[in-house]
């Protein structure tokens, strides 16, 4: 078994609104090892980026960690201090976010951004930080690196722009990397040969990749393993073809169904019948369960457990546990 980069266990964060705390992680758990991508999906507002954000420690001034544990490489991240996590992030974790022009600074050349953080986390002199950059944007399929270190991002293509992005992240060799929908604003084709950029670094690094998506078709073809996530709470994990093949909770299900499938000369688009929960609408039981085709008095009443039912493959549902017994 391969390293854990990554361990989350139990964690539990919150969100203040007028005064008051909701919960918007609901004791999540999950591991990325070495030279791993583990995709997390779900819908829009499920927890995705706020669990990304919780690990980065960059939550906004409302939210805070309650309780549970993150490990990176082994050392309990919850107990450092803001001037400790700072430390490591950008040098032993980094983080890709979704719309590289605002992540990029516009007053700043591509190559003052690149060299600043090898030679802030790296100790690298001031040439040795431009050949390194250089270096990488050749690595992530840039032409004439040394031109475009001199050019600002707004002379860039979005696509080059997240290839810039990578570059930066992957120079500096971090155990983890997060990828939060790092290829929703590019085009289909950019997006291929993205997420082969992203395959081929990790294994040259040795890099564990947490990847947050929305689009089960990039899904299907970086992970690993797969993490569901519904208003909070994950409700299903496994390896990739497992949840594609077998996937257990309703959730999951209604997610694959409401994917068409382009090959089959009919197919029927079937939506998750209902509305995603608001943050501050407290619901009994699962979350699930108002959505839920198959929801029962327990449903409504009773949180559901965790349960395996075969190795590495997690469920947390009251049908699918009844079933199992």
């Amino acid at each position: 078994m391969a390293k854990a980069v990554l361990e989350v266990r139990n964690l539990v964060a919150t969100f203040r609104i007028d005064k008051k705390e909701y919960p918007v992680l609901r004791d999540i758990s999950f591991t990325v090892h070495e030279n791993e991508t583990v995709c997390m999906v779900g819908e829009s507002g499920c927890g995705k980026s706020v669990t990304t954000l919780t690990i980065m420690d960059l939550l906004p001034s409302n939210g805070r960690v309650v309780s549970g544990s993150i490990k990176l490489n082994g050392q309990e991240l919850t107990t450092l201090t803001r001037k400790e996590r700072n430390a490591l992030r950008g040098k032993r974790m980094g983080m890709i976010f979704q719309e590289p022009m605002t992540a990029l600074n516009p007053l700043l050349t591509i190559g003052r951004q690149l060299t600043e953080g090898l030679r802030l986390h790296q100790g690298m002199t001031k040439k040795q930080a431009y050949d390194t950059a250089v270096e990488y944007l050749e690595k992530v399929g840039i032409a004439n690196p040394q031109d475009r270190m001199k050019q600002y991002p707004f002379q860039l293509s979005g696509g080059l722009r997240q290839r810039i992005m990578i570059a930066m992240v992957m120079a500096v060799q971090p155990s983890l990397l997060i990828a939060d929908e790092p290829t929703t604003a590019l085009d289909v084709t950019i997006q291929k040969q993205v997420l082969v950029l992203l395959n081929k670094l990790k294994k040259d690094v040795s890099t564990g990749v947490l990847f947050i998506t929305h689009d089960l078709g990039v899904v299907a073809e970086i992970a690993d393993r797969v993490v569901i996530l519904y208003a909070g709470c994950k409700v299903e994990e496994g390896a990739i073809g497992e949840i594609f093949s077998n996937p257990q909770h309703p959730y999951t299900i209604g997610l694959m169904k409401a994917v068409p499938d382009v090959e089959a000369e009919e197919f029927d688009i079937q939506p998750i019948p209902g509305v995603f929960p608001n943050i501050t609408e407290e619901i009994g039981g699962c979350r699930f369960h108002p959505r839920c085709p198959y929801a029962t008095d327990r449903c409504r009443s009773e949180l559901p457990q965790e349960i395996e039912i075969s190795p590495g493959h997690t469920v947390s549902c009251h049908l699918v546990k009844e079933a199992q017994e």
